[in-house]
């Protein structure tokens, strides 16, 4: 495995039988963890400047296997995930509700996130939905927050 289809994959956790995203978002659970320990700016900087990375990752993968979405890409629910939990204190009850509402999102594609699916091609396309999951979920866990519930 190169090192493209390594971090395409979610160092091969995409490549599992079933469920490959549920699996790279259970994957991106101690890595988001980790990283909540910094900063927000540092935080936030650092989630821009994988961005353009992960799009190019994807879309290079999905070039090599000759398909717009392959199913073992899954750097997108990494990044996803990530941002669905960016800058909220990082507990185990936050990232849990993140996970759960996350995969919901990007399972059942409601609109806005379809739009992104459907519309944009190549990398970017493969990122952008998810991260437009995170973000539907990162506007519950806010609420959920502020009503005392997280």
């Amino acid at each position: 495995m190169d090192l493209w289809t390594l971090a395409a994959s979610g160092l091969g956790l995409g490549r599992l039988p079933r469920a490959p995203g549920t699996w790279a978002t259970l994957g991106a659970v101690p890595l988001v963890w980790a990283l909540g320990r910094l900063p927000w700016p540092a935080q936030v900087g650092l989630f821009l400047a994988c961005l353009p990375v992960a799009a190019a990752v994807c879309g290079r993968a999905a070039r090599r296997a000759g398909v717009h979405d392959p199913p073992w890409v899954v750097l997108d629910e990494v990044m996803g995930y990530w941002v669905a939990v960016l800058g909220l204190a990082p507990s185990p009850l936050v990232l849990a509700a993140g996970f759960v509402c996350f995969r919901a999102f990007d399972i059942l594609k409601p609109p806005p996130i379809r739009w992104f699916d459907r519309r944009i091609g190549g990398g970017w396309g493969i990122l952008l939905d998810d991260v437009a999951a995170g973000l539907v979920t990162r506007a519950i866990l806010e609420a959920l927050g502020r009503w005392g519930l997280l």
